[in-house]
């Protein structure tokens, strides 16, 4: 397949290659069919592709080709294909985007200087009705991890919290909101499950100026701020974002959500309320850091800068560096909200 270089419309953060109209992306129909054959190079959250292909492989089934690269849909990652460079046997994931709104959709990567828990694109391919955007494979996502290890010890929590907050931070102080903040959202780069980075900025808003005021909501309730739901409007998206930072610190330590109902209406009227117990077992620290977030009034919550400063990281890491040095770089009344599958997981 012919590749021809072309100028990317997001300076100096990556490559981009057309395929050559004569070549068209419909030659990989299946890239746009639901996974039933993700299995072929595992289902896990980020599971590699392995060098070999599959020995058995129907007329309906298999890898597509996309210029150099092999890809296959993984059945627990709508949109993202795990992919192999044939030219050099890396490992990547791409994520598919229609033609149109692919710059939309990365946009925000061209807002961020480098930071090491933030997923950096390394090369996009276009096609004649779909982007192929690609990134460094990963190990798995932190609500997997949460969830198969029921809760974690404070000092692994500390670790990993640390590096959620940090990404968190270095976007708000770039001026994007990230609005559908979650655990998910988080991902491991190393097979030790101990490095995490943000997964995509696909879904981040963009400030024009120094007003972080959003109206957007959409996302995972479990994730909701108590201001969404209240309908009043506009909301801070970084004292929204800071509530969610609670749901997930809450989730890591204690295992399940702190407001969690199958209905979605109790849910919500659990969420307005923002009344949550805090069980036996964890430390003053912790529950200060857990009270600083998950406060009803937005005003109140720490900030993300604030969050990587406070005490309880001091106490239980040993190897964070200068914690400076990160800072400076009707009851169902808002039915945008998407319902996902993240609902029953830890109820």
């Amino acid at each position: 397949m012919n590749v021809q270089w072309i100028q990317t419309p997001v300076p100096g953060r990556h490559n981009q290659k057309r395929i050559d109209p004569d070549e068209p992306v419909s030659k990989c129909p299946r890239l746009s069919e639901s996974a039933v054959d993700a299995g072929l190079l595992g289902s896990s959250p980020g599971a590699p592709v392995t060098g070999a292909l599959p020995s058995v492989l129907s007329a309906q089934q298999g890898p597509a080709r996309i210029g150099q690269y092999v890809l296959v849909p993984l059945s627990d990652r709508p949109g993202v294909q795990s992919a192999l460079d044939m030219d050099t046997g890396e490992e990547l994931l791409c994520k598919v985007f229609d033609i149109g709104r692919y710059q939309e959709k990365i946009r925000a990567y061209s807002m961020l200087s480098r930071h090491k828990n933030i997923a950096q694109i390394k090369d996009i391919v276009l096609g004649e009705s779909k982007a192929y955007v690609f990134q460094e494979k990963d190990f798995g996502d932190m609500h997997t991890f949460v969830k198969s290890s029921n809760r974690l010890p404070e000092d692994l929590a500390a670790k990993l919290f640390y590096q959620v907050v940090s990404a968190v931070n270095h976007c708000h102080q770039s001026g994007i909101i990230l609005g559908d903040l979650k655990l998910r959202k988080f991902v491991f780069t190393d097979e030790k499950r101990t490095n995490l980075k943000l997964e995509g900025l696909e879904d981040g808003h963009i400030l024009s100026g120094d007003d972080d005021l959003m109206f957007d909501t959409h996302g995972c309730p479990a994730y909701v701020s108590p201001e969404i739901l209240n309908g009043s409007g506009s909301y801070s998206g970084k004292q929204a974002d800071a509530w969610s930072l609670g749901i997930m610190l809450y989730t890591m330590l204690v295992g399940r959500y702190p407001f969690h109902d199958l209905d979605p209406a109790t849910l919500f009227s659990k969420i307005r309320r923002g009344t949550y117990s805090l069980p036996e077992g964890l430390t003053l620290r912790a529950r200060c850091l857990l009270r600083s977030l998950l406060r009803k009034d937005p005003c109140e919550r720490m900030s993300a800068a604030e969050v990587l400063i406070h005490p309880w990281f001091h106490e239980n890491m040993y190897d964070t560096g200068n914690p400076q040095q990160e800072v400076n770089f009707g009851e169902q009344t808002v039915p945008q909200i998407n319902m996902e599958q993240d609902e029953d997981l830890f109820s």
